[in-house]
């Protein structure tokens, strides 16, 4: 189910008449009158909510003979809410454009001349920084404590807070004075 599709869906589920009305069709196909009688409410008002339920795919229509009767589009109420949230959205190269558009902004702040000027006490952006830092290491190949030290310090002084946030943060392991990027 598309995005645009889900959110009108989910705009017309919240009505309690709209839901009652989906209640009484997963029982058995009605048209208005039935619906009406059985539920309190107005023809008229009736109608007006199977067009929006309509509109959204909830519910389907047919003639026969002088009525029209309306049945539940089950096929919609099988899709998962997980398979609606995975979907790809038609937003996502926007949301990417925004987040490389933060990450830069976040980089020109904290980084002069190759260098980091200051630790990020903000977590997000301290990570961000541990990234770039990261773009000098080699994923899978293993460094002794030394050498990451050297690597590090070529970005600012504080090699030991950054070595150990690198590998709080998982962007890099360690096992005894060996390092190795993730």
């Amino acid at each position: 189910m598309q995005e645009e599709s889900a959110l009108k869906l989910f705009k017309c589920l919240g009505d309690k008449s709209r839901l009652q009305i989906l209640k009484s069709l997963a029982k058995e196909d009605m048209y208005v009158e039935l619906l009406s009688e059985r539920l309190g409410l107005t023809p008229a008002t009736v109608s007006f909510h199977l067009k929006k339920l309509e509109d959204a795919g909830a519910v389907a229509s047919r003639k026969e003979q002088y009525y029209t009767v309306y049945s539940i589009n089950e096929e919609i109420f099988m899709t998962s809410i997980m398979d609606i949230i995975a979907e790809a959205s038609p937003e996502e190269d926007e949301q990417q454009k925004r987040e490389e558009a933060y990450r830069k902004k976040v980089i020109e702040s904290f980084f002069e001349y190759g260098r980091l000027k200051t630790i990020p006490s903000q977590r997000k952006k301290e990570r961000i920084c541990l990234e770039e830092i990261a773009k000098d290491f080699e994923s899978g190949r293993n460094y002794p404590e030394k050498e990451i030290n050297e690597i590090i310090q070529k970005y600012n002084d504080d090699y030991c807070t950054i070595r150990r946030d690198m590998i709080s943060e998982g962007i890099m392991e360690r096992e005894g004075t060996v390092y190795r990027k993730k």
